[in-house]
C-alpha cells in the first residue's frame, strides 16, 4: 500500500507551486512535521495556513491531523529520502545514502503492486502475439532491457522511438503495448496509447504517478516508487524503480512457465561464440 511520503513524491511534478512548496518542506524532514502546528508548517513553507489545508485535501486527506498521523506511520519504516544532501567529502557516506535511496525505491515499488492486477498483466503478456514496449529519453534504456529479457524467454517483443506509431498501426487485439514513462505526461506516448486502443490492444503503463494522463489512459498501471531528487528540486527520476518492475515481470513470467529457462540457455549457447 502506498504511504503518504511516496504519494507526495509521486504527485509533486503535477502539484501547484504552492503545494510544491509544502511538499518539499515535508519531504525535507518528515519526522519534524509530526510535532509542529499547521501555522508552523505554513511559515516554514512560506505559504498560508489555508494552503496547508488545501494541500491536504488535494492529497484526499481530511486535514492536517490526518497528514501527521500518516507521516508518523512512515517514520519507523527507514525508507530512503531525497539525495539532495548527498555528502561531497565522504565517499563512503555518499555511497551509503545512495544505497538507502535505491533500496527504498525498490521496496516502495514492489510493496505497492496489486497482486490481482499483476496476475492479469502477466496473463496478457503471455497471451500476446507481439509485445510492443515504448518509452522516450531517459526511460528508453528500460524499454530496451525489457525487450531483450522478454525475447530471451520466447516472448516476441520490440521497442522503437521513431517508428513506434507505425509499428502500433500494424498491431491488433492479439498484441499488447507496454508504456514506460517516469512522469506519465509524454504527449507522444499518450498519442501512441490512443492509437493502440483504436487497434484494440491492451495497454499496460509503468509510471511514477497513478493520476498522470498515461496512467489514466491505460488499461493497467504499475506504479514506481521513485525517490531521487539529485541536482534539481523538481527532478524526480530514477531508472532503478522502472527496471525493478520489468525485472519482476521477467522473473514472474519464468516462474509461471519454467520451460522458459530453456529459451535462455539456448540464447546463451547462440551468443557463446562472441565471448572470450
Amino acid at each position: 500500500m502506498e504511504n503518504i511520503i511516496d504519494k507526495i513524491y509521486a504527485q509533486m511534478s503535477s502539484m501547484s507551486p504552492s503545494d510544491q512548496k509544502v511538499g518539499r518542506t515535508i519531504l525535507k524532514n518528515p519526522a519534524t512535521i509530526i510535532n509542529i502546528t499547521i501555522s508552523q508548517l505554513a511559515k516554514r513553507a512560506g505559504v498560508s495556513d489555508a494552503s496547508i489545508t488545501r494541500f491536504c485535501r488535494n492529497l484526499s486527506l481530511s486535514g492536517f491531523h490526518e497528514l501527521k498521523i500518516l507521516l508518523a506511520q512512515c517514520i519507523g519504516q527507514k525508507e530512503s529520502e531525497s539525495l539532495k544532501k548527498l555528502p561531497k567529502d565522504d565517499m563512503q557516506a555518499a555511497l551509503g545514502e545512495i544505497e538507502k535511496n535505491k533500496v527504498g525505491e525498490i521496496h516502495a515499488t514492489l510493496n505497492q503492486i496489486p497482486t490481482d492486477e499483476l496476475e492479469k498483466i502477466l496473463s496478457i503478456i503471455e497471451a500476446s502475439r507481439i509485445i510492443q514496449i515504448s518509452a522516450e529519453g531517459d526511460t528508453y534504456p528500460v524499454a530496451a532491457d525489457a525487450v531483450y529479457k522478454f525475447n530471451q524467454i520466447g516472448l516476441l517483443s520490440f521497442a522503437s522511438v521513431e517508428t513506434a506509431d507505425a509499428q502500433t498501426m500494424n498491431l491488433g487485439k492479439k498484441d499488447c503495448l507496454i508504456v514506460i514513462s517516469n512522469s506519465g505526461e509524454s504527449a507522444a506516448l499518450l498519442k501512441e496509447i490512443k492509437l493502440a486502443h483504436k487497434n484494440k490492444l491492451k495497454v499496460i503503463s509503468i509510471t511514477n504517478n497513478p493520476a498522470s494522463p498515461i496512467a489514466l489512459a491505460s488499461d493497467y498501471h504499475l506504479k514506481t516508487g521513485v525517490r531521487q531528487t539529485i541536482l534539481q528540486n523538481q527532478y524526480y527520476f530514477s531508472r532503478v524503480a522502472a527496471f525493478t518492475i520489468t525485472e519482476a515481470l521477467f522473473l514472474l513470467l519464468i516462474k509461471r512457465n519454467e520451460k522458459r529457462i530453456e529459451n535462455i540457455k539456448q540464447h546463451e549457447q547462440i551468443i557463446s561464440s562472441q565471448k572470450i
